[in-house]
């Protein structure tokens, strides 16, 4: 069985990054991804018309480690034929489905290091012809070895109560919103739809459901007052700079949390200024013309979820009067992002995958992971003979806003993960060439 210097878990987006990284600056290491999904894909249920990516395209899978890369966004243009015409473009960021294509044409330039439809299950620390190794069992049985596991299945979706244990396939995760309106669509428009969070998604979602299905009762349903515009200050955008990661990465636990605070409204329950103005714009024609179909209701709680017949009924609490209402819709879209790594109830303490060696390994008082400054996990003991396992996309409570299933430090951290894999493996390049 061929044993791989490095064993990455997941192919989206961090770890795409990570194999640009390597093949550019130590293509001698051996490297193989596994990737749950049966062919490359980003966001494919959320491609939705004229949505964007919500960030510079220059930050990229690739361009702020080596912005002469063949990988960028800006070469990708080019060969496709589309430069001059995507310049000449009025907006000021990419469509989400063109960078999607873009992520599609990079990772198929790797299919050679990428074994799809191989979901990692479990994952084993053994011993193999006396050097300790990483054991990855996937859903069909596959069973991979190697010297280092660089981990990023990406961020499993958040489910709050009641909606976590909702067993109708009506009630859904957004992730899921373009699968789930053919399914249930197919002969004609829903009657009534909510939407449930104050995310940017949630305000695109209610959005095009008004644009898909325009004699449809559409609900939005936020917890706080209303949606909130969402801070795109340059100077709080410092947020993303590798050196506000560095400096996250320092502070107290305390000061973390202070941070937290404040970068919060850069990219959690907020939403950019121009789907704000379109969806107001929206909203008050509806009531000029005396047919308002779209809704957005803040102060509001969703206590139970029930499904009757071919309907969804939401028990609904306006949290600051008390007063409660039951409303029935076709489909409910839970529009209330991502978990990450922490110790709160919308995160998770470590990647599941990793639940047969995650005690191998040094965690926080809270509980959660430590993970270093290069994104690796440190041994519990000194003296461990644990092989390097390192976290690619999972790591907002340790590094910062940075890591927050953006684009904005992909790259970079790809090189940081992979400095981090050369000082730590038991690999060196030129013994292990493929």
């Amino acid at each position: 069985m061929r044993v791989y210097d490095i064993l990455g878990i997941g192919f989206g987006p961090a770890n795409i990054a990570l194999a640009i990284a390597l093949e550019e600056q130590e293509p001698g290491v051996s490297a193989r991804f596994l990737e749950a999904r049966t062919e490359p894909a980003w966001q494919p249920g959320m491609l939705l018309d004229g949505s964007d990516i919500q960030n510079n395209p220059s930050r990229d899978l690739v361009s702020l480690r080596n912005p002469r890369s063949h990988y960028s966004f800006l070469n990708y243009l080019f060969e496709e034929g589309r430069l001059i015409e995507h310049l000449n473009l009025p907006i000021e960021f990419p469509l989400r489905k063109e960078y999607a294509r873009y992520i599609t044409w990079v990772a198929r330039q790797f299919d050679e290091v990428v074994d799809y439809g191989r979901r990692a299950e479990q994952v084993r620390l053994i011993q193999h012809d006396g050097e300790a190794l990483y054991e990855v069992t996937t859903a069909c049985g596959g069973v991979y070895l190697g010297r280092s596991l660089v981990v990023a299945p990406g961020r499993a979706p958040y489910l709050p109560e009641p909606f976590d244990s909702a067993a109708s396939r009506r009630v859904f995760h957004l992730t899921d919103y373009l699968f789930r309106l053919e399914e249930f669509t197919t002969h004609g428009a829903p009657e009534s739809v909510a939407v449930v969070g104050g995310s940017q998604s949630a305000a695109e979602l209610t959005l095009d459901l008004a644009r898909r299905f325009p004699r449809t009762r559409v609900r939005n349903l936020v917890r706080s007052y209303s949606l909130r515009l969402k801070d795109t200050s340059p100077f709080s955008e410092e947020g993303y700079f590798p050196a506000f990661t560095e400096y996250y990465h320092r502070a107290t636990a305390e000061g973390r949390r202070r941070l937290d605070a404040y970068m919060h409204g850069t990219n959690y329950s907020s939403v950019d200024a121009d789907v704000l103005k379109e969806l107001y714009l929206l909203i008050y024609e509806q009531r000029l013309d005396g047919d308002q179909k779209v809704h957005v209701d803040g102060n509001r709680l969703v206590t139970a979820v029930r499904e009757q017949g071919d309907k969804v009924v939401l028990e609904i609490e306006e949290r600051n009067t008390a007063l409660t209402e039951s409303d029935t819709f076709d489909l409910v879209v839970v529009a209330t992002g991502f978990r990450d790594l922490g110790p709160g109830p919308d995160q998770e303490p470590y990647p599941p995958v990793l639940e047969d060696i995650v005690g191998h390994f040094r965690t926080e008082e809270s509980g959660e992971l430590y993970v270093a400054a290069d994104y690796a996990l440190e041994p519990r003991d000194s003296g461990s003979d644990c092989p390097p396992v390192l976290l690619n996309g999972l790591c907002e409570s340790s590094h910062g806003i940075g890591d927050a299933g953006s684009f904005s430090l992909l790259s970079l951290r790809a090189g940081t993960i992979l400095d981090g894999l050369l000082k730590r493996g038991t690999f060196a390049a030129p013994a292990h060439a493929s």
